[in-house]
């Protein structure tokens, strides 16, 4: 038998029937076993009702822990902790899977090797969303390829082999529970220690853009972060001087504000490169060490990212 543990993270999101009814309606691959592990990340046990009241005709066994607070790397790692299976799953609680979802994410995992398979997370907009938002999809979340290899990963849409070496004792940051970067620091690190990377493109996942998310500040504020992580993982593994790489990301930045300004009666691709651009000066911030924002939390976003 395999045995699988689906893990969803959650702060006061009442999205996350949706995310369990859609684990119910998975199609579960001959010879395994599920169970779902939801983590509340909220001061107070917030989502136990739901949970309760879901679980009790949900066809897997659903286990909820109560993990405050405010810091998605605690509830992460609550996870982590209580995982007993063979194999992780990770869905943010905002998002549904599809059918296949486990599916595709083991037969990939099969056919590669890799100790963890990402998979893809497909934006929904909301009507009210800007036309040129929707037309360019700036919310799906994809694996980043460098010369065709992936080196880092995200949390939103993964599964992975809990006995791995590269994954053994391995935890989320808890420096980088409000600020997010927490999953790319995690994946990054198991990629050093000799783990791999697969891509799963069948395996879908849908996401839902609420009003908050569905502007160019929001999107802005993001991309910035991102930089800021890409930044400090840069700074910690530099193979060449910290200024060369400031240099090199300095002058990104203005190269996207040229582009910008080229594209300025095309929205999709000016705001491309205006968020490239803002994403390229949160790599300078990184590197020279300004503390990364904070996203997640109070004072911040919810927690999936």
């Amino acid at each position: 038998m395999t045995s699988v543990d689906i893990c969803v993270c959650t702060y006061r999101r009442p999205q996350l029937a949706d995310t369990l009814a859609s684990l119910a309606a998975l199609t579960v691959p001959a010879g395994t076993t599920l169970r779902i592990i939801v983590a509340d990340n909220d001061a107070t046990p917030s989502a136990a009702p739901l949970v309760a009241r879901i679980g009790g005709s949900h066809p897997f066994p659903i286990r909820y822990i109560h993990c405050p607070a405010s810091n998605i790397s605690i509830a992460r790692n609550a996870c982590l902790d209580a995982a007993e299976a063979g194999f992780i799953a990770f869905i943010d609680d905002d998002c549904t899977a599809s059918p296949q979802w486990l599916a595709a994410l083991f037969h990939e995992m099969q056919n590669s090797g890799a100790d963890a398979v990402l998979g893809p997370v497909e934006a929904i907009y909301a009507d009210g969303a800007p036309g040129w938002m929707k037309s360019g999809d700036f919310h799906s979340t994809l694996p980043v390829f460098v010369r065709g290899e992936l080196r880092t990963g995200y949390t939103c849409n993964v599964l992975m082999r809990r006995t791995a070496p590269s994954l053994a004792g391995r935890r989320f940051d808890l420096a980088l529970g409000r600020t997010g970067g927490e999953d790319t620091q995690f994946f990054t690190e198991m990629r050093e220690a000799g783990g791999r990377l697969a891509f799963a493109p069948d395996a879908h996942a849908n996401e839902p853009v609420p009003a908050a998310r569905a502007s160019l500040p929001w999107l802005a504020k993001r991309k910035f972060r991102t930089g800021q992580t890409h930044g400090r993982l840069l700074a910690t593994s530099l193979q060449s001087s910290r200024l060369r790489q400031i240099a090199v990301a300095g002058s990104k930045v203005a190269f996207c504000a040229v582009a910008a300004a080229i594209f300025a009666f095309s929205p999709v691709r000016r705001n491309r490169q205006a968020l490239r651009g803002v994403m390229h000066a949160g790599v300078v911030s990184g590197l020279i060490g300004v503390r990364e924002i904070v996203l997640y939390g109070e004072g911040g976003q919810s927690h999936a990212a």
